[in-house]
């Protein structure tokens, strides 16, 4: 039997937008109690009637960008006791900043893809996973990308990224080995989402081109696999799961309508 999420404690990072807000919607309709985070709370406050209405047992929200160590040493330590014991902890906080040849790429786009995509999420896998080893249950799932299977032009720094992802949620996964703790990396292809936007700090007709004359994944479908792993039975550790629209074999070969 699958695992319930009804008044469970899902904390999930980067949930104002894209994967997080669709991910958070998934946890409401399982009446999951949501603890959700981003840079831009605004955006959270206003999801919130519609995570009550969509089945949400409850939900609170902050502002947070997990870039800033103490930042997010300090929510955590400063969370209300009805949220502090987090029973699924989404790592989905990430972003991609240019296009570039590393040579001659912007280096503080490096530190912020590093910061975030590496540090931030350890910063708060750091915070979460201790309570989690002292009640003797929970699961992290974390956002990879395919792009962290195999390098691509101009991507090597965001491909390295997601690399590390994948070993960090390998070597998590190892370190809870005898515990009950769950962890699951999330490798998806071809999103379309506010990804390519951000990519292009907000070049719209760029970050179009991305998708153009293609069905890529939607929000949706990571959430749905996001949410898939979270309710297998408790004895049961996905530890990957690997997914592109049905036109992506990998990231350089993609067919494109005529």
């Amino acid at each position: 039997m699958g695992v319930s999420l009804k008044n469970k404690v899902v904390l999930v990072t980067g949930a104002s937008s894209g994967i997080g807000a669709a991910t958070a919607m998934e946890f409401a309709k399982l009446g999951a109690r949501l603890l959700l985070c981003a840079r831009r709370h605004s955006l959270l406050h206003a999801m919130e009637p519609s995570l009550l209405a969509a089945g949400a047992a409850a939900v609170f929200s902050f502002e947070l960008d997990v870039q800033s160590r103490n930042a997010v040493e300090m929510a955590f330590q400063t969370l209300p006791d009805a949220w502090s014991e987090i029973d699924i902890l989404v790592n989905n906080a990430g972003l991609s900043r240019g296009l570039t040849k590393l040579y001659e790429d912007d280096i503080q786009d490096w530190e912020e893809m590093i910061d975030t995509n590496v540090k931030g999420l350890l910063y708060v896998t750091r915070a979460v996973v201790p309570g989690m080893v002292k009640r003797g249950s929970g699961h992290v799932l974390n956002l990879g990308s395919i792009a962290g299977h195999m390098a691509y032009p101009n991507g090597g720094v965001y491909c390295a990224t997601k690399a590390a992802e994948r070993f960090i949620s390998d070597g998590l996964r190892i370190d809870l080995n005898g515990t009950p703790v769950r962890v699951t990396s999330i490798d998806p292809g071809m999103v379309e989402t506010d990804f390519s936007k951000v990519r292009f700090r907000g070049n719209e007709e760029r970050a179009a081109k991305t998708y153009q004359n293609i069905d890529p994944l939607l929000p949706e479908d990571i959430a749905d696999a996001i949410v898939w792993a979270a309710t297998r039975p408790a004895h049961v550790g996905i530890q990957s799961v690997v997914l592109t629209c049905v036109a992506q074999a990998n990231p350089f070969v993609l067919t494109r309508k005529s």
